[in-house]
């Protein structure tokens, strides 16, 4: 998996707390990331742990890619990078 700005590479438990919306995505495809204890997974390794196959993977891969351009987008309208 391929995130922007090495956010592929940080612990789950650091995404969700600057991005809940990931959260939410991930939660949607049943990894329950949100209520874990553990939370050291890195995002790009959290989908494989999981075994839901290539299909879902891809599309979770682009869901959260969508929401990083959408919000890089909207910080970059209102000033915020």
């Amino acid at each position: 998996m391929h995130f922007p700005a090495g956010l592929g590479e940080q612990a789950i438990q650091d995404v969700l707390r600057d991005h809940p919306t990931i959260g939410t995505i991930l939660a949607r495809y049943d990894v329950g990331c949100v209520s874990c204890a553990v939370g050291i997974c890195l995002l790009q390794d959290v989908v494989s742990i999981h075994a839901l196959g290539s299909e879902a993977e891809t599309a979770i891969e682009r869901e959260i890619n969508d929401y990083l351009g959408a919000a890089s987008s909207d910080a970059l309208a209102n000033g915020r990078l």
